[in-house]
């Protein structure tokens, strides 16, 4: 079928060309812009996937996108940020979905320790300086 443009049309609207299927962020999160937990879910927060974690492929509760925020935890932790622009995701929507892992115990969440809590640089010259010395 075509319009009178002679673009064709597609049987369901919904679906877009170039695309593919199209969802929107919040059908992925049923509605919900925020999660229930009192976890920190801020840019750098890094996602770690717990060690009991089998396959979540195998669990039919978790959504296509659940199962890629672990897979792609597996090997190292990502941080929201790198997750959201790996999966092409607005940061909400992947600190929601994150938020479900984390109540499923299939993630934990962990901050990395901030500037002003690491060893002073000069220091750890003169820790190093100190150990040439002997």
């Amino acid at each position: 079928m075509s319009d009178s443009v002679g673009r064709a049309h597609t049987p369901h609207h919904w679906i877009d060309a170039d695309a593919g299927p199209v969802v929107r962020p919040y059908a992925m999160t049923r509605g919900r812009t925020g999660h229930d937990s009192r976890l920190r879910l801020d840019l750098i927060a890094l996602v770690v996937p717990e060690s009991a974690t089998g396959d979540p492929g195998v669990d039919q509760s978790l959504s296509p996108e659940h199962v890629e925020i672990v897979e792609r935890c597996g090997d190292t932790p990502q941080s929201i940020a790198e997750l959201a622009a790996g999966l092409d995701l607005p940061v909400g929507v992947v600190r929601v979905l994150v938020g479900d892992l984390v109540d499923d115990a299939l993630v934990h969440v962990t901050r990395p320790v901030p500037p002003a809590e690491l060893p002073d640089v000069s220091i750890l010259r003169e820790v190093i300086n100190g150990l040439r010395a002997l």
